[in-house]
């Protein structure tokens, strides 16, 4: 069964973002060539990526479906470049589609990222539980219907995600739990999540989180894209202080030195305690 990377665990792990697609919210069309998006990623390995995210569909609001077909054209071409090329970094695919998934792991990826917990195309948690890929469940609605108890909401949708994938067959092993930022959540909902992410990180998975360039940062920075890097870097030192395990960022070099020192501060005063309780 494959580990989603070999350092998950001992360091936050840097997940790099790779959108193929021409309306991404962020970098829509800048990567839309096979040339471009194999020179981007060789870039974020250089500074720091653990693991490369691959998107063939954009996610933002307002998006415009595609097949599966499409968006294996968009994704199959990156995926054996990369491999042609030699580099062996984990890819991750950002996909909500079974077939898709099973494909682009068939072409040299290696984990699967569903926006949707499995919950849209639950034929993906089979192609987990068959391949042994790690899935990634992100937390996501159709509505914002929450309770009084938004905070045990979220943990009640994950859990619920987290059994469906054991009932097809996905171990503990595989799982990894992403609490959605962006995604059927208001504003105050995102912000109450990030203040309190150590009670997704008590269900026992680890965490990934994703803010990068997202609306919320946007909106409280009240910046365009290219100036919130700041943004999403206060939202990865917290995170590590609350204990996820990857972030997921378009500036890498940033992000990974950023990581570096919160691990260096949080993860030495949790192995000094771990210590002295011995």
């Amino acid at each position: 069964m494959a580990k989603i990377h070999k350092d998950l665990g001992q360091r936050t792990l840097i997940m790099g973002i790779l959108n193929v697609t021409p309306d991404s919210f962020s970098d829509g069309g800048k990567y839309t060539t096979v040339e471009r998006a194999l020179k981007h990623a060789r870039r974020m390995v250089a500074e720091g990526a653990d693991i490369i995210d691959i998107g063939g569909e954009s996610t933002r609001p307002g998006f415009t479906p595609i097949t599966a077909e499409e968006e294996l054209d968009r994704l199959l071409p990156v995926i054996h470049a990369i491999r042609n090329a030699g580099m062996e970094t984990p890819i991750s695919v950002d996909t909500y589609k079974g077939i898709v998934a099973q494909e682009t792991l068939k072409a040299g990826a290696n984990i699967i990222n569903d926006i949707w917990g499995g919950l849209h195309d639950p034929s993906i948690l089979r192609v987990a539980a068959e391949t042994g890929a790690p899935i990634i469940l992100t937390h996501n609605r159709e509505d914002m219907n929450y309770s009084s108890d938004f905070i045990a909401d979220v943990a009640a949708d994950l859990t619920r995600c987290v059994r469906l994938a054991k009932e097809a067959g996905v171990t503990d092993e595989q799982i990894v739990l992403d609490p959605g930022i962006g995604f059927a959540k208001t504003r105050q909902h995102e912000l109450l999540l990030l203040n309190q992410l150590s009670e997704i990180v008590k269900l026992g998975y680890p965490v990934l989180l994703g803010t990068s360039r997202k609306r919320l940062i946007r909106h409280i920075l009240q910046a365009e894209i290219e100036e919130i890097v700041e943004g999403t870097l206060a939202t990865t030192v917290l995170g590590i202080r609350d204990g996820v395990s990857i972030v997921r960022v378009h500036d890498v070099l940033a992000n990974a030195k950023a990581a570096r020192m919160a691990d260096a501060i949080v993860r030495t005063v949790s192995a000094a305690t771990a210590t002295e309780g011995m």
